[in-house]
């Protein structure tokens, strides 16, 4: 599938509400628990989704439209939101996400991507020239990871719990 602007903003507009439907009001194990040491909860997913929503995909796709590739981006912190998210209920992270994830696509939409401007290029501090469209994609993907990150860190809450059926659940074996 090739990228579609209207295609990707059905996906991106979908994620607030996907994860608010699967982690509000649950109690804190679901939330809390990870797969061991350097991975990461659903609470902390959601913090990391904030911080990209402040600073990475509208941020550096304005700096490819102002600046090309003249100008590298900053480079991300995949892991602020151990300090951010501190002391916040997942309720706050989830509102605060949709909130930013709104005003995002907003923005986007007002940044009114032709395809000219889709393949302008800029960029990125480690992997080089990129373009606004792979920006654009990767965002969506980005997307779809964490959701599947988030329900795969879940399942795994119940590996030993369902005994011998775990032989025919894959997302357990990942």
């Amino acid at each position: 599938m090739n990228f579609e602007l209207a295609q990707a903003i059905e996906i991106l507009s979908r994620t607030p509400a996907t994860l608010n439907s699967l982690l509000r009001d649950l109690s804190d194990p679901w939330l809390v628990q990870n797969e061991g040491p350097d991975t990461w909860s659903p609470y902390d997913v959601i913090g990391h989704l904030i911080h990209g929503e402040e600073t990475d995909w509208i941020p550096r796709a304005k700096i490819i439209l102002e600046h090309g590739e003249s100008r590298a981006f900053e480079p991300f912190d995949r892991v602020a939101m151990f300090e951010e998210s501190k002391g916040k209920s997942i309720a706050e992270l989830l509102d605060t996400f949709a909130e930013l994830r709104a005003k995002n696509l907003c923005e986007l939409e007002s940044l009114n991507p032709t395809s000219e401007l889709l393949d302008k290029r800029g960029r990125h501090p480690e992997l080089g020239v990129v373009t606004l469209r792979q920006l654009l994609s990767t965002w969506v993907v980005h997307d779809l990871g964490h959701i599947r990150q988030v329900v795969r860190v879940m399942s795994k809450q119940y590996r030993d719990a369902v005994g011998p059926w775990k032989a025919y659940l894959s997302i357990l074996g990942e």
